[in-house]
């Protein structure tokens, strides 16, 4: 059996917002393999995340960017408590939204959900969301934006 270091279990904790205890469970089942672990519990915290969206989510925040004069987005993500909303994991989640959805051309929430994620085209944005809905124990919801592009006539 491979030997499992205080500093993975720490790190393994940290990206998934697990408990000591289930980090190093999941690096002992995974033999050592900090990747393996980390996707099993992404894989966990998708499940709860899934589970966790059948719940109201009325708190949250409404955040903007501009990306260089030209192009500016209003987006509304919320959460359930204010107290999440204003933890410093939120926000930026919420600026990672803005942009994306300045990136994209998505024209609605659903299409802007099942992107490819501009920071980590190797997940959709979608996903990235419900890996803070793991992280932070609350249901995450991209409640809707607006993006204007400079001279674009509706």
């Amino acid at each position: 059996m491979a030997k499992i270091s205080i500093e993975d279990i720490r790190k393994l904790r940290e990206m998934t917002g697990v408990g000591l205890t289930d980090a190093k469970l999941a690096l002992v089942k995974a033999n050592g393999d900090f990747d393996k672990a980390l996707a099993s519990m992404r894989e966990k915290g998708l499940t709860k995340a899934e589970k966790r969206a059948e719940r109201e989510a009325r708190s949250g925040l409404i955040a903007s960017y501009v990306h260089d004069g030209r192009i500016g987005v209003l987006v509304e993500v919320n959460c359930e408590t204010d107290f999440v909303a204003k933890t410093a994991e939120f926000q930026e989640l919420v600026k990672d939204i803005c942009l994306h959805t300045a990136a994209s051309d998505a024209e609605n929430v659903e299409s802007l959900l099942t992107q490819p994620f501009v920071k980590n085209p190797d997940q959709t944005l979608s996903d990235y969301i419900k890996e803070f809905i793991a992280k932070l124990g609350e249901n995450i919801v991209v409640r809707r934006f607006e993006r204007y592009i400079l001279g674009e006539v509706e």
